[in-house]
């Protein structure tokens, strides 16, 4: 029940709540309809203004298309038509404004032609230009347009083309009036005889007489200023101007400028000196110069001209530009480098050239010839330490390469003792070194070194021999050059320096070269280059510290020497000289060769044979030894005689060592020819001049033989019986077996011995 009751209850409440929500409802809507009619009652009226609006654009709408198809239909029509007419019309006046236009430049040109004559006619040759130059003007103007061709025009291109050479023709008479050259014969002759008779005449005053008077200068060079013909002109005034004025005056001192003025004509000729100094100092020939200059700007160069392109500017200016390269190459190499000082000692004097330059620069600029900033002249006389540098270089370089191409065989003796003519070389200052003077002399006297040893004064001296006079006048120039060299500035320094190694340097390649066919074929030019290389080399070691120590030298801060190149001369030396003993190796081998390996001598044609190969031999010995003789040093000499007497006596040991068979005739002839040899093989040592002197070498063979023993063993085992070639043997201990092998000895025993017992049991001691 009390379920029933709470259901009840809450169904109750709910309808109650269900009634207010709906009454709620019907309040709203109330209100939203009232509102609703208000907004109906305002909004009528706007949508009937609305629905007149539309009416009222519909009917402009059809008006805009009325009208839209009345201008589609006749104005549009009308538009064309007019905008066709238009184009026509301007198309017309386009054309009319063309012609006028050509029609204009046409009288123009026809104008400035008419004009033109009339001032040639008259001479007024500047006008003339002018008026030439208008109607090129007018002209280019015409050919310019395009699509709009005359064929007037050609001809008036034709016309202008001749007027123009005509009065080019006119100006061309009127400067060859104005400017007259009067040139010798042979105008390509350069020689004085012919430049002297060259002159100048100036036609600048011209005549009371207006009928020929010659018009002025300055109207003639500015109508071809105009006309673009200047520069053609000027360049052959220059050309004429630097050969046969300007050039001789530098090349020959003795010419002088003579200027003479006359009431209508100013004439430069030369004048010649007849005592004139073979080289012109730059002073004198700068005057020379500036007078020909100062001459022609006063009567020709002070004209002013309009120049097209560039302004006002001076007929001074003009030439400057056209020949001044030329013109001061020729300074330089012709006058200046030849005024070049040779000696260190005259720079000082230099600057009197230095200082006439500048000068020389100045008046030529003063006269408008030069620009402001040109100074090659100057520049190149204020270089003068490295200009004296190169030219001294240069000098020595070709005097070196003078002496290396002279004759070798011209030769002086040096001896230990000799006084080579060196300069007086610098006191290398105080302290402990010793002052040098000359260095062929260091020797004088003996040397101590301390306590008891001494070396002897001729200890580090070159031995007595001969060598070429060129070679000792080439040491000579590199110690003057040093010395030179001490006394310049520290670049000039080094270049001298490094100038006396290219010398040396030279000589390795230049000697060996241009005489090398004389070095292979002469004995004794061999003999000479030989001792010239290691005369060189022995300068050369002491040759850079001899300079080192002068103070006032770069070269007492650098390593300055000459020992690099000591093995080099040293070696070219000796390979030349060995070269020529293969040469004469060569020959003695082929001479013995013609021996018929020295077998059967008991036929007298073999033995005829063997006897002229030992005196060929002998007579080459010979003749080698007269051609070295007082050339070689001893030493030296000695040691190549004794390798070559060497080399036939061992060739001679080593064909009879050979022979399987030797009868005792045989072996009496083969002794015969080795005495021949030992006899004669030692006189052909004569080293000096003095025969008495040579004895002492001619004892002392076996020295410098080094077979000489063996071939002497040789002869006794020829002449000798078995016991006597068992007692020289001893056991292999005796003189035979110093020089011969047992191989060889038996050998020697078979072929000159029957084989008897008594052979064996002498074969059979040799062991």
């Amino acid at each position: 029940g009390s379920l029933v009751a709470a259901v009840l209850e809450h169904s109750g409440r709910l309808d109650k709540e269900h009634l207010g929500a709906r009454v709620g409802r019907l309040s709203r809507r109330g209100e939203v309809c009232t509102m609703i009619n208000k907004k109906y009652v305002e909004f009528l009226p706007s949508m009937r203004g609305a629905e007149d609006l539309v009416a009222q654009v519909e009917g402009l709408t059809n008006n805009i298309d009325q009208l839209k198809g009345h201008i589609e239909n006749e104005v549009q029509r009308d538009l064309n038509v007019a905008g066709a007419e238009f184009t026509e019309l301007k198309q017309q006046l386009e054309r009319d404004t063309l012609v006028l236009s050509v029609l204009k430049k046409l009288q123009e040109f026809d104008t400035a032609v008419k004009e033109f004559h009339s001032a040639l006619l008259e001479e007024q040759y500047v006008t003339a230009a002018q008026q030439l130059e208008k109607a090129r003007s007018s002209l280019r103007i015409l050919e310019s347009r395009k699509g709009f061709e005359l064929k007037i025009l050609k001809a008036l291109g034709k016309e202008l083309v001749v007027q123009t050479q005509n009065i080019i023709y006119h100006l061309w008479q009127e400067w060859q009036k104005l400017i007259v050259w009067k040139l010798p014969p042979s105008k390509g002759s350069s020689s004085l005889e012919a430049v002297v008779l060259s002159e100048l005449h100036l036609h600048t005053v011209p005549p009371q007489d207006k009928d020929t008077a010659v018009p002025p200068v300055a109207a003639v060079l500015q109508a071809l200023a105009i006309l673009g013909e200047l520069h053609y002109k000027l360049k052959d005034f220059g050309h004429f101007l630097l050969q046969y004025i300007l050039k001789p005056l530098i090349l020959h001192p003795s010419l002088e400028p003579v200027s003479e003025e006359q009431p209508d004509v100013f004439i430069l000729r030369f004048g010649s000196q007849e005592l004139a100094l073979d080289e012109a100092s730059p002073m004198e020939v700068f005057d020379k110069i500036k007078l020909v200059f100062e001459v022609l700007h006063k009567y020709l160069l002070n004209v002013p001209l309009e120049q097209p392109g560039e302004g006002k500017v001076t007929l001074a200016e003009l030439l400057g530009e056209l020949i001044w390269e030329e013109l001061s190459d020729c300074l330089i190499h012709n006058c200046l480098v030849k005024s070049i000082p040779t000696n260190s000692s005259k720079l000082e004097q230099y600057k009197e050239v230095i200082k006439s330059t500048e000068e020389f620069e100045k008046a030529l600029k003063k006269m408008q010839f030069l620009k402001e900033d040109t100074t090659a002249l100057l520049k190149y006389a204020c270089n003068v330490n490295s200009h004296f540098a190169n030219k001294k270089c240069q000098d020595v370089i070709m005097a070196a390469r003078n002496l290396m191409t002279s004759e070798i065989h011209n030769t002086v003796k040096i001896t230990p003792d000799t006084s080579v003519a060196l300069p007086e070389l610098p006191d290398p200052g105080s302290g402990d070194h010793l002052k040098m003077h000359r260095p062929s002399n260091l020797h004088a006297g003996m040397v101590n070194l301390g306590s008891e040893s001494r070396l002897s004064p001729l200890t580090l001296s070159l031995p007595t021999c001969r060598i070429s006079c060129s070679v000792q006048q080439l040491v000579e120039l590199a110690y003057h050059t040093l010395l030179e060299a001490t006394a310049s500035t520290d670049l000039c320094c080094l270049q001298l320096f490094n100038c006396v190694r290219d010398i040396f340097q030279l000589f390795c390649e230049v000697v060996p070269t241009y005489h090398r066919e004389n070095l292979q074929k002469l004995p004794q030019l061999a003999a000479i280059h030989h001792n010239n290389c290691m005369y060189i080399a022995h300068h050369l070691l002491t040759l850079g510290h001899q300079f080192r120590y002068s103070s006032a030298s770069v070269l007492s801060s650098v390593a300055v020497t000459f020992v690099d190149l000591v093995p080099g001369f040293r070696r070219l030396g000796v390979e030349c000289f060995l070269a020529q003993m293969r040469v004469q190796k060569g020959e003695i081998l082929e001479r013995l060769s013609s021996a018929r390996n020295f077998s059967n001598m008991d036929d007298e044609e073999n033995y005829r044979a063997a006897n002229k190969a030992i005196k060929q031999v002998l007579h080459q010995l010979r003749r080698l030894g007269m051609v070295w003789q007082d050339v070689l040093p001893v030493n030296v000499y000695c040691k190549a005689m004794g390798t070559l007497l060497n080399t036939a006596l061992a060739e001679i040991v080593t064909r009879i060592v050979a022979l399987e068979d030797i009868s005792a005739e045989d072996a009496d002839r083969l002794y015969s020819l080795c005495r021949i040899m030992v006899e004669e093989g030692p006189q052909v040592f004569t080293p000096l001049l003095e025969e008495d002197k040579n004895k002492k070498y001619q004892e002392e063979v076996p020295v410098y033989v080094q077979n000489w023993m063996t071939f002497k063993e040789l002869m006794i085992i020829l002449q000798a019986n078995l016991q006597e070639i068992v007692d020289q043997w001893a056991d292999g201990k005796g003189p035979l077996a110093k020089e011969f092998s047992a191989a060889e000895v038996k050998s020697l025993i078979r072929a000159l011995f029957q084989n008897t017992e008594r052979r064996a049991a002498a074969l059979a001691k040799i062991k």
